[in-house]
């Protein structure tokens, strides 16, 4: 199962990994020259999405993994009376699909919160990468690694965090993170999420939610719009949170 076919459109390469705009921004590590080599053996095109659709579903199989060109997602699971967890939001860089690629199905789901272009790669092609470019199999593993850390600080918002300090530790971590691949910007303020979004990521009611929000605006740290939400304070943010920030220079990407 996947997107509708109305949602999905199969391209062939309008991005070679040359030409990568990923490799340009100071966030990543870039490739060696086999190691690039490589990765353009392994892409087998591009993959758009529109905004709302659907780009893995949990419990199913996949012939892909994808690597997030641009655009907005997010990783969720559900219950069976339809309520939403959502666990992670994937952008610019952000691996998608290695949990199917090498588990067999997907645990979770992915959906695009904004019209998404993903670079496609064969999940057959998984085993050569490990074998032949050790260097590449480590950067995989960094990337679990930092899923997990990422998780791991979600689960203490979750468990400890106030509600209001667990609303500002998920917006200035989704700026930070859009700031480092250039998808927050001084002409681009604006993290495009609903309530919704915020009250499925942290557990709370959207009655709570827009409480919490309300406060934070009042507060001078946000301005929260109809499509979205801009930080105003983001050292005021980041105190509130009680969270270090990011602390990693340089990330792999795939």
């Amino acid at each position: 199962m996947t997107a509708p076919a109305s949602s999905r459109t199969a391209t062939k390469w309008r991005t070679p990994c040359t030409q990568c705009p990923l490799r340009s921004l100071h966030y990543f590590r870039d490739f060696t020259k086999p190691e690039l080599d490589f990765v353009s053996g392994f892409k087998t095109g591009e993959l758009s999405v529109d905004r709302g659709a659907t780009i893995l579903v949990e419990g199913t199989h996949s012939a892909h993994i994808f690597t997030v060109l641009g655009g907005w997602g997010f990783r969720y699971k559900l219950l069976s009376d339809g309520r939403r967890q959502i666990l992670n939001f994937v952008l610019p860089g952000d691996l998608v699909g290695l949990q199917g690629g090498l588990m067999g199905e997907m645990d979770h789901s992915v959906e695009a919160l904004s019209a998404v272009t993903l670079c496609v790669f064969e999940r057959s092609k998984l085993e050569s990468l490990f074998e032949k470019h050790p260097s590449l199999a480590y950067d995989l593993t960094w990337i679990a690694a930092h899923e997990e850390r990422i998780l791991d600080e979600n689960l203490l918002s979750i468990g400890r965090r106030s509600a209001v300090e667990r609303t500002a530790y998920l917006i200035s971590f989704l700026k930070i993170k859009a700031e480092a691949v250039g998808m927050v910007t001084d002409s681009k303020r604006v993290i495009p999420i609903t309530q919704q979004h915020v009250a499925d990521t942290l557990g709370l009611s959207l009655v709570h939610t827009n409480k919490t929000l309300r406060k934070l605006a009042q507060g001078g740290l946000i301005r929260w719009l109809d499509r979205g939400c801009e930080v105003l304070d983001p050292e005021g943010l980041l105190r509130l949170s009680r969270w270090e920030g990011v602390k990693e220079k340089k990330r792999p990407f795939i």
